[in-house]
């Protein structure tokens, strides 16, 4: 069993429910089935969960190189040398990234978040699709703040051939395993 979830922002990617944040057991009522990978409290997004212990670790392992696309509003507008740089990798404190496939996209129409995102009247923002093929920890939040682009709000929208498109956050769903 696969399940696709749209993860809420400050939803903990575990069951247990912990420093007063809630935990998945909030919303997924299934025994059995485990995260494959994680999204920190602060990201929103699709967050796979299985009974399938392979399954579990070809997705969650760096070695698989699965894309992981993400929408991910950023303080300011990047330029195309940015925007370059994310396609390049970008040079961490804990070494460089894979190359990536960053773009700068319209805002998307997703949902309202909760907090809502704040925002600074002289500062404008921007969106980004970013795909990466490893999960270090925070990648996306520090690759963008290292071409100088602070994370506002990061949605992870693809894992794979798996989306988010049509669920809502907080909702999950069934979804085929290949």
């Amino acid at each position: 069993m696969l399940i696709a979830f749209n993860k809420p922002m400050n939803v903990l990617s575990q069951f247990t429910s912990e420093g007063g944040w809630p935990g998945l057991k909030d919303y997924i009522e299934l025994p059995g089935v485990y995260a494959a990978g994680r999204l920190d409290r602060d990201s929103e997004g699709l967050l796979l969960l299985t009974d399938n212990g392979k399954l579990q670790a070809r997705i969650a392992s760096p070695k698989s190189k699965l894309p992981k696309t993400y929408l991910v509003q950023v303080e300011g507008v990047p330029d195309e040398a940015a925007i370059r740089e994310l396609n390049a990798g970008v040079v961490l404190k804990d070494g460089r990234t894979r190359p990536a496939r960053a773009r700068e996209i319209a805002a998307p129409d997703l949902w309202p978040r909760t907090p809502p995102v704040r925002m600074r009247k002289t500062v404008p923002d921007s969106w980004i699709e970013l795909t990466i093929t490893e999960g270090k920890n925070r990648q996306v939040r520090r690759m963008c703040a290292a071409v100088g682009f602070p994370c506002l709000r990061l949605v992870r929208w693809r894992v794979g051939n798996w989306s988010l498109d049509g669920l809502e956050p907080g909702a999950w769903t069934e979804v085929p395993e290949a």
